[in-house]
Formats: C-alpha cells, structure tokens, sequence
C-alpha cells in the first residue's frame, strides 16, 4: 500500500528524463505525483499524464511551480524532486518513518547516475558536507510533513536558492533527518561545465547569498 507521501516535480521541458522520474517515484511508493511544469514546449506534459502524474502549469519559476504543487497535494508528507532525480526502492517508507520519529524536514543521500571518478568524489563530498550541515540541498530530496510546510512559510519566491533557503529555515524549527538511502541524480551540469568550475560556483553563490546579495542579482549570474 503506498504511503501517504505526495512527490512534487518542478519541470521544463524535460522530456527526456520526466518519465523514468516518475515511474521511480511510483515505485518507491508514492501515494501520487504531481507535475507542475513551467511552460514546457516539448512533450513533458503529455509523458507526465501518460505515467499516471496530475499535471499543473502556469509558473515560469521553480519556487512557485514547488509551491503550487504543494498547494495541490492531498497527503500528509510532501517529498519534492528534481525531473532528473531518481527516488529509491522504499522511499516513502524510509520518509514517513522519518517524520514519525520526529523529524521536522530531511534529505537523502546523494548519488550520480553517470558513474565517472569525478561525480563520485563529488557526491562523497556532498554527503559529507550535509552530514555535519544538516541542510540538503533541492537535488537531495526535501521532504516536510505538508501542515508544517504550510505553517513555516513554503519555499520563497525567488528565482535562485529557494532549496538552501528553507533548508536553513528548517533547522530552527526541529530535528532535521538526512536519509541514508541514496537518491540518483543527474550530474550533467558538473559534467558539461565543469567539475571544479560548478563547484566553486556553487559555493560562491552559497556565499554571498548568506552576506545578502540579491537573489535576483545572483540569478542573473548564475544562469549568464
């Protein structure tokens, strides 16, 4: 019987990848999934409502389209995930019995799905910094029982950082649980920009979010 886990999947145009998200989503024991696309002009839609997942559209930025999905969600825990980010086999267990156990909001484990030397040092290094950070990052997976992602304030509504945002805002509100399974995620953009280019840009723009920069501002530059 599936959990009472609804997983929310912001999408643009991400045909290639959206179909083999959301039967992993189902399998790991999703009682539904949610789309909500961004303004796709390729065929996410229609592979989205094919795999069995309720599709929304109309917001063009990732906070709202998590938020809107949220909104729409009619089970207890939201789990939300990346269209290029595959869920493992007892997923929606391992999360409701997190939230059982008292935990306010988690991740997983990361994993890459293409298995190069490079990604793998990347992910071992992801997973440290989360263990002693307690704040996953959007491609790790936040889950948070729906009525306290309502009451905490949702995702906010700005084009870059959403994801650290709420991680931060969670961990004064409660015990924040990081998952041992491992979640598969796509490192095409490590891959197509660069190991340690994507790294340190990660982290500058980490940085100077926490000094104030303007998430607007940091968008501009990020995506330039």
């Amino acid at each position: 019987m599936p959990a009472s886990v609804s997983v929310i999947i912001p999408a643009l145009d991400e045909a290639e990848r959206i179909a083999a998200t959301i039967d992993a989503a189902f399998a790991a024991g999703a009682a539904e999934v949610i789309v909500a696309d961004g303004g796709s002009r390729d065929a996410t839609i229609r592979i989205a409502r094919e795999h069995g997942a309720q599709v929304i559209s109309g917001q063009s930025m990732r906070s709202r389209q998590l938020n809107a999905g949220a909104q729409l969600a009619s089970h207890r825990t939201l789990l939300f995930l990346h269209a290029d980010t595959l869920l493992p086999a007892g997923a929606a267990e391992a999360v409701t019995r997190a939230i059982d156990d008292g935990a306010i909001f988690g991740g997983f484990r990361i994993a890459f799905i293409e298995q190069t030397l490079g990604l793998r040092w990347t992910a071992f290094a992801i997973n440290f910094r989360t263990r002693f950070s307690r704040a996953p990052w959007g491609d790790q997976a936040h889950f948070i029982r729906r009525a306290d992602f309502l009451r905490l304030g949702r995702y906010r509504e700005i084009p870059l950082m959403e994801d650290y945002d709420l991680a931060v805002r969670m961990k004064r509100h409660g015990k924040i649980a990081i998952l041992p399974l491992p979640v598969h995620t796509s490192g095409r953009r490590f891959l197509e920009k660069g190991l340690v280019r994507t790294t340190c840009i990660n982290w500058l723009v980490v940085l100077a979010f926490r000094l104030g920069v303007s998430p607007n501002r940091l968008a501009r530059w990020y995506r330039g």
